[in-house]
């Protein structure tokens, strides 16, 4: 009896003197992330289920406005990595960050509103648009102008404010059109009752399909390989419980982060966005499109920022990450 009392006594203490070197065994990764559900989603309710603790991270998160800013602040060093929508596809063009996972389409996110005169995209012809140029909002306005034969650059003219700014100068009446992304449509529900929304980027897929993801700071991808598996793996996870009970996640992630909408409406925005089955992503990744989807984009930012020498999506975009960490 003594000397088993003295083995559990023994480690007991070994476990808690351990215990503090398990704590300091995680890895801190440095995370930059947009206050969307298609963009956050996953971050908030990983955190939520301990998946990336279980794979030992520790994210550091920071939250920015745009994915603009995102990218501007990785490649200054202060991010590891960052998940944002469309811009995933304009800098790593740009040789700057290496994608190496998605996170889903945003489907209907973008939002094209205009007041109760306007009827069609054809009547916005000399009319002014605001948005944030650069990001999700303004390649599905490319789109959906080009679709009506208008000249984005000629037949209309876009006025470039940080979302919350465009939203505010159509709500006031400064503006008689706005391009934005959820949830800030939920602003103008409220606000604007008249207003209407004129089309989404549903409207345009799979043709002009644009995917939100993840891209890692060049020197950190280089050097953190199996950082980037375990944040894989741990996504993996939360995205199975995403595909299986989007219900459930929906309602998870509304209580968590998104309070000030209400549910309902919260689950309208979270269903904006179309989210894929890990075995679904697998193909996706190994036929090509997940590549052919991103290149799409990146043909947007080249034609519209006049990048040179600009890589292809096969180049700055590696799957294998997903498809070594993530099985089914």
């Amino acid at each position: 009896m003594q000397r088993r009392q003295l083995i559990q006594a023994t480690a007991a203490a070994y476990a808690v003197q351990m215990a503090p070197a398990f704590a300091q065994a995680k890895t801190k990764v440095k995370v930059g992330y947009l206050h969307t559900p298609a963009v956050d989603g996953h971050i908030w309710l990983g955190q939520q289920m301990g998946a990336f603790a279980k794979q030992g991270l520790d994210l550091e998160l920071v939250q920015f406005a745009t994915g603009l800013e995102l990218f501007q602040a990785m490649i200054g060093g202060s991010l590891d990595v960052l998940a944002t929508g469309a811009v995933i596809s304009n800098f790593p063009a740009r040789g700057q960050g290496r994608v190496f996972l998605m996170n889903n389409i945003e489907y209907a996110t973008a939002q094209l509103w205009v007041r109760d005169d306007i009827k069609t995209l054809a009547d916005l012809k000399g009319k002014q648009i605001s948005t944030t140029t650069g990001t999700t909002a303004h390649v599905f306005l490319d789109r959906a102008l080009r679709s009506a034969q208008l000249d984005p650059a000629k037949d209309v003219q876009i006025v470039n404010q940080r979302m919350t700014e465009a939203v505010t100068s159509f709500v006031s009446g400064a503006v008689p059109a706005v391009a934005l992304w959820v949830p800030f449509d939920a602003v103008i529900r409220q606000r604007m009752p008249n207003a209407r929304r004129l089309v989404d980027a549903s409207a345009f897929f799979p043709q002009a399909a644009i995917m939100g993801g993840w891209a890692a700071r060049n020197d950190y991808y280089d050097k953190n390989r199996a950082v980037l598996s375990s944040l894989a793996t741990a996504w993996g996870e939360v995205n199975a419980f995403i595909s299986g009970k989007p219900d459930e996640a929906a309602e998870a992630l509304q209580k968590a982060q998104y309070k000030d909408i209400p549910l309902a409406d919260f689950k309208e925005q979270f269903k904006a966005s179309k989210y894929f089955t890990n075995a679904e992503w697998r193909t996706r990744y190994q036929d090509g499109t997940a590549t052919r989807w991103l290149q799409q984009v990146t043909d947007f930012f080249v034609a519209s920022a006049n990048i040179q020498g600009a890589q292809k999506a096969e180049q700055y975009f590696d799957p294998r990450i997903f498809l070594e960490a993530v099985k089914s």
